[in-house]
């Protein structure tokens, strides 16, 4: 079943992602644009690295109604954190810090969130409840994100069929990461309880490419709307893959969409190629039931050892542990993603558990790159018995951390026998993921008693209709229709002049593309003159295509005039000069050529050429330029 070897990434073919049935979906995280935070008063999107306090907490884990433990909850324990928390007065309060109960939810930001869901062709809730979901990683100071489905069963057209919208939350946002070194894990707060929404996708994508584009199309879709943060972590895309055989593992915050193809081929890799070694192992006799390791102190063993890693440990009084892998010879340079191999799987899980952050913290016998010595290698394996079909590995560290990596050496390695382990992944900023906690279990969410229940009534969806703008799909239908240049199709479909556009086209009778090239192309091009094109807003476009429809202003004097407008930051009647008079064209055009005649000019086109740009100098945003060069006899 698992002969396919996977190709490199830009060889791959729908083909060949159905042979391996791979499949994915999205858990999409937006930040909303508003002033406050989502269940206190405090600023939102005010951010700074500096701080006033810090805060240092534990996580521990406690029982549930059912006298289980979760098993992030049990993970994150055996890290062993410090977690640390820097404050800065102006945008955290005691709210954040769990010491007083929330505010009542942010209307505005309620409001967006709905709206947003409308565009989704959602069915938005009758009545929201909010509910408390487990987050044990330090990320929120309480140990849990306030946060409430609001809609449900919604879709997106994508080619030829549509993709549903399974779900959609209001949520708090979590702190910001700044370092996690040892047992260390420090937290900015500024982002900490800011209003976002998280819109969840079916399964739906069977490519790579796929899901990117699917993410593309959701991202413009609520930027249209022009209600939420933009610029780097405002928008986090969890990406949900699997295959045939394996599991659902989910990447978490892919910061860029770009990075999705990659991030999600080398994640259907990784698991078909864990498929592809749990056989192997059963062709060699090695099942759950079957797994045998051992591990060993080897401190004094390697108290001679040059590779420079083993030696500062040694120095340094560390211990020195080795494990044994019954009859894994090999199987450590198993390649699970692009140039990367089986004991990165364990190197991650003794990186983010036993918290031995500097790397290398192993060194295996599979490994093809110089470590220790041949004859060091023989020293263990006689030490330790290692027969030659093992694979032996080494971790050091302080004696608590090493018993933990060592526990989790043999732990992966056993689940290498069963298959793919639920887990969150992290995105590396080359395509491959690496470990970062157990998947949560399902239970982690339950009701908020210190909230009430909160209807949505009609009146107030009737109200969010009001500023609601046109899908975006239904725009660029729209605008292939009117044939308007295609380099401004997607950006006009969520500009905020997008409704200005339409009135232009349907009550002015502007030419689409005139409209279309003046309210996206004519921008970019005052970049070059210096002009602040973030002064420029509606006001003054409107006011330039409504004198264009009124004959006010010449085609081609449109430019001109907008970059005059962009110069002095309004627009006025003053911008729009009275049209020439037939009398003062005259007088313009024989002046002209005179002056014209004095030139030593042989080519008569030439001369055309030279004399229409003299008049326009004169003329230019009182007359079209085509009239003058019909009344001179110049066509270019």
């Amino acid at each position: 079943m698992y002969d396919f070897i996977f190709k490199p990434f830009n060889e791959m073919t729908e083909e060949d992602y159905k042979t391996v049935g791979f499949k994915s979906g999205l858990e999409i995280h937006q930040q909303l644009l508003t002033e406050k935070k989502l269940f206190c008063r405090c600023p939102a999107g005010k951010y700074s690295k500096d701080y006033d306090a810090e805060i240092l907490r534990h996580m521990r884990p406690t029982l549930s109604e059912m006298g289980v433990y979760d098993g992030t909850a049990l993970m994150e324990f055996k890290t062993k954190k410090n977690i640390i928390y820097h404050i800065k007065r102006e945008t955290v309060c005691t709210y954040e810090m769990d010491d007083t109960p929330p505010f009542l939810i942010n209307e505005d930001a309620l409001d967006i969130a709905i709206g947003i869901g409308m565009l989704y062709n959602c069915n938005v809730v009758d009545e929201i409840h909010i509910a408390r979901k487990q987050y044990l990683d330090g990320s929120i100071p309480t140990g849990f994100q306030r946060t409430a489905i609001y809609a449900l069963d919604g879709w997106i057209p994508y080619k030829d069929r549509k993709v549903k919208i399974v779900q959609m939350s209001i949520e708090e946002d979590s702190c910001r990461e700044v370092s996690d070194i040892g047992h260390d894990r420090v937290y900015l707060t500024d982002r900490l309880g800011m209003p976002l929404i998280e819109t969840v996708t079916e399964p739906a994508m069977k490519t790579p490419q796929e899901v990117a584009e699917v993410a593309w199309q959701c991202s413009k879709l609520v930027r249209s709307t022009h209600k939420v943060r933009r610029g780097m972590g405002a928008a986090r895309e969890d990406v949900n893959v699997s295959v045939e055989g394996g599991t659902r593992v989910e990447i978490k915050g892919v910061p860029q969409i770009t990075l999705i193809p990659l991030l999600t081929y080398n994640e259907a890799m990784r698991q078909w190629n864990l498929l592809r070694l749990r056989e192997e192992l059963k062709k060699r006799g090695i099942t759950p039931e079957t797994f045998k390791a051992e591990s060993y102190d080897i401190t004094k063993l390697l108290k001679k050892v040059h590779y420079a890693p083993l030696k500062n440990a040694a120095d340094s009084g560390m211990m020195l542990s080795a494990v044994v892998l019954k009859g894994f010879k090999d199987l450590l340079h198993w390649q699970t993603q692009t140039d990367t191999y089986f004991s990165k799987e364990i190197s991650d899980r003794v990186r983010v558990i036993a918290c031995l952050t500097n790397i290398p913290n192993i060194i295996h016998s599979d490994s093809k790159s110089d470590s220790i010595s041949s004859a060091d290698w023989l020293k263990i394996k006689k030490f330790t018995n290692a027969a030659d079909n093992d694979t032996m590995i080494i971790v050091w560290g302080s004696e608590d951390d090493v018993k933990t990596a060592v526990n989790e050496i043999i732990i992966r390695a056993k689940e290498a026998t069963i298959g793919i382990p639920s887990e969150t992944r992290q995105a590396m900023s080359d395509g491959t993921n690496g470990f970062e906690r157990i998947l949560p279990g399902a239970d982690r969410m339950y009701p908020d008693t210190d909230l009430p229940p909160k209807k949505i009534t009609s009146e107030r969806l009737d109200k969010i209709k009001l500023w609601l703008p046109e899908q975006i799909w239904k725009r660029i239908e729209w605008y292939n229709k009117l044939s308007i240049p295609k380099d401004t199709i997607e950006e006009l479909s969520v500009s905020k002049y997008a409704k200005l556009f339409k009135k232009a086209v349907n009550d002015w009778k502007i030419n689409p593309t005139t409209a279309a090239v003046l309210l996206i192309q004519y921008p970019k091009r005052l970049i070059k003159y210096g002009c602040i094109i973030e002064w420029l807003h509606e006001g003054m476009f409107e006011g330039i295509l409504k004198s264009y429809a009124d004959g006010k202003i010449p085609n081609d004097a449109l430019l001109t005039t907008l970059r005059t407008v962009a110069e002095l930051g309004a627009f006025t009647e003053e911008v729009i000069k009275n049209p020439a008079s037939k009398k003062e064209v005259d007088e313009v055009i024989k002046l002209a050529q005179t002056e014209c005649d004095k030139m030593k000019i042989i080519n008569p086109e030439k001369k055309n050429e030279i004399l229409l740009g003299m008049i326009m100098k004169k003329l230019r945003g009182r007359i079209p330029a085509k009239v003058i060069a019909d009344k001179i006899g110049f066509s270019n």
